[in-house]
């Protein structure tokens, strides 16, 4: 008789700003996650300025310290010295998936990381009227969802995990400055989730925010922004943990879906 699969066991974490002298910053972090979840997941802000040294440090913490699989994406502070691309490189030649709209899958489980953008919630989200930086500003949170929106569409898998650095929905924001939400998430972002029945989703950016919020259509959405963690649990370890059922047996390797074109 086979015993039923353990869960798979997600941890997810954002926002850890690694700086030159960041070295063991997250070594703890990194430790207790490869003893308590199967996967690391990332959501961004991984370094402060977005410079080349400032992963190669990451790099070399995640190296020693972490011994499960780690995926990843950028936040908004990863773009500042752009050389984004180069901080991708970095951390993928160290073993770190990094998506932009591509999806990973493994044990049943597809993945798919977006950046995302800000533009505001609801009936108060940004339009694209008016002067042309107010467009440009506008269409890179439609690419962003848009992006989501082709990955999502592309999983095969029972189990789906969207990551994230900016909200989807204002739920996790509360508790930042009001005149400050269009900057940390957009609306647009949360159709994805709901018309591709997303699991669950996981972002940061919003480290004054809140730590747990639904759509409209009831999907569990979690702010796990490192600041924000400790903020309401000084002794937490910097990350959750989120459990699903093992639906696959355990693959010879995980592989990636490249995003369709647009």
């Amino acid at each position: 008789m086979m015993s039923e699969a353990p869960p798979f066991r997600v941890a997810a974490t954002s926002d850890i700003h690694y700086s030159r002298s960041s070295k063991g910053q997250c070594a703890e972090l990194f430790a207790q996650a490869s003893h308590s979840a199967d996967l690391l997941l990332l959501c961004g802000d991984l370094t402060d300025y977005g410079l080349p040294e400032e992963a190669h440090v990451l790099a070399e913490d995640l190296h020693a310290h972490c011994r499960i699989p780690v995926v990843g994406i950028l936040g908004n502070h990863d773009f500042e010295a752009a050389q984004e691309h180069e901080v991708s490189r970095i951390l993928e030649a160290a073993g770190v998936r990094m998506l932009d709209g591509e999806c990973f899958e493994t044990h049943g489980i597809g993945i798919v990381g977006v950046c995302g953008f800000g533009g505001g919630f609801g009936r108060r989200m940004l339009n694209a009227w008016g002067e042309p930086a107010i467009k440009k500003f506008v269409q890179e949170a439609v690419d962003q969802a848009l992006k989501l929106e082709r990955g999502l569409a592309r999983l095969q898998t029972p189990q789906r995990i969207a990551m994230l650095h900016y909200a989807p929905i204002p739920e996790t924001i509360e508790g930042e400055n009001p005149e400050i939400f269009a900057f940390l998430g957009s609306t647009r972002l949360e159709g994805p989730l709901n018309r591709h029945k997303v699991t669950v989703a996981f972002h940061g950016h919003a480290h004054n925010g809140s730590h747990l919020g639904h759509t409209s259509e009831g999907i569990p959405v979690y702010n796990v922004a490192v600041p924000l963690l400790k903020r309401d649990d000084p002794s937490s370890p910097g990350f959750i943990v989120y459990e699903l059922p093992a639906t696959a047996p355990t693959p010879k390797s995980s592989h990636v879906v490249q995003p369709a074109s647009a």
